[in-house]
């Protein structure tokens, strides 16, 4: 591992502090797992589409540092995020006598890290586990800040805990065989941070979408370093979502909403995210927070990035109904009263209730 070409962005939380690590050629490289907590054994859990690509080379990397090391593969798939696929990983704990000492490597996307994680605070009360993101959205923000969850048929991301990793290997040259959807689909968490907090990193954007769409590494490199800094800063003062990270959830009341209404799995969560996104706008410009020109120009970035910029129609009866009664399940929401991320003017987000006719207004405008 050449120190050169690592940068390390470090999550600042006293004893449960660590680092994410962002670079090419990190995962398979012995150094890149020094110094975390010794055991006899590890566990690698990854999908059946990701396991055939990097599994040897992470377990060969591993192989210096613990005696034993075994696998399990999971269903690919945001339909898979249940408690069915969730015993996987402690059917393969239990039965290969794994100990509190075992540590788990999540290799894959934000679906693998986010049941690894869950797995890991919920086996034996707590082992330690590493992330290894294989897909842009993950490595920009799901691997990071210790939110782990699987889904309910309700809403998603509803049964879960808050489980800091070990460490984040962001291995950039792993993105290089993504698909072009997801690509698009992490970069609609990459955008979501300009509006909630840096607009000098918005203006970065809007200036090198192209290349972030092509995986330009230079371009990339430094999308997933200020994402990774950007969300360390807000959970390194907010690490269980009291306040200010739920501006982290910009565009995902909508989202969420989207994903459970579809069905897990027929919209990216990026997409469905980016559609949040726009929603969102449309809402914080309707309370009189931003003007219709920035709205616009979140749009069009949006849509450059290669995402969905009109909601899908989840009832053809009552849509706007419909989409309320999905994010009454979204767990910002108080008492009742859904919680939205809005755009308080560029680089700044507030949390709050808005009235349910502007809501509905703003679906019926945005969704096909």
């Amino acid at each position: 591992m050449n120190s050169n070409l690592v940068e390390t962005v470090r999550i600042d939380l006293a004893d449960r502090s660590y680092d994410i690590v962002i670079g090419e050629n990190l995962f398979d490289q012995a150094l890149t797992y020094q110094n975390l907590p010794k055991a006899s054994a590890a566990l690698i859990v990854s999908n059946t589409t990701i396991a055939p690509l990097y599994e040897a080379a992470l377990k060969q990397a591993l192989s210096g540092h613990y005696k034993t090391i075994h696998t399990v593969h999971l269903p690919d798939g945001e339909a898979h995020k249940d408690w069915v696929t969730l015993n996987l990983i402690f059917d393969a704990l239990l039965g290969h006598a794994c100990d509190r000492k075992t540590v788990l490597f999540a290799l894959g996307g934000g679906v693998v890290g986010d049941m690894t994680g869950f797995a890991a605070a919920s086996f034996m009360r707590g082992v330690p586990f590493v992330q290894v993101p294989t897909t842009l959205l993950a490595q920009v923000d799901s691997s990071v800040g210790g939110k782990t969850a699987i889904n309910h048929p309700m809403g998603k991301n509803m049964i879960g805990a808050f489980y800091q990793p070990q460490r984040v290997v962001c291995d950039l040259s792993v993105l290089k065989t993504l698909p072009a959807r997801e690509i698009s689909a992490g970069l609609a968490e990459i955008i979501k941070y300009g509006p909630i907090a840096d607009m000098p990193f918005f203006e970065w954007i809007d200036a090198h979408i192209d290349e972030l769409r092509e995986c330009e590494p230079k371009a990339m490199a430094h999308a997933v370093r200020k994402s990774c800094e950007i969300k360390a800063h807000v959970v390194g003062q907010d690490e269980r979502e009291a306040g200010l990270r739920a501006i982290l959830n910009f565009g995902h009341t909508f989202g969420h909403a989207i994903e459970a209404g579809l069905g897990y799995g027929e919209w990216l969560h990026g997409e469905a995210v980016g559609c949040g996104m726009v929603m969102a706008a449309h809402l914080s410009q309707a309370m009189g927070l931003i003007d219709e020109p920035f709205v616009q120009r979140l749009t069009g970035l949006i849509a450059r990035a290669g995402l969905p910029t009109k909601g899908p129609v989840l009832n053809d009866k009552d849509n706007a109904g419909q989409y309320l009664a999905l994010m009454l399940h979204d767990k910002k929401s108080v008492a009742g009263d859904i919680q939205f991320v809005l755009i308080e003017g560029p680089g700044k987000a507030r949390v709050s209730a808005a009235p349910e006719a502007m809501v509905r207004a703003v679906i019926d405008r945005c969704c096909a």
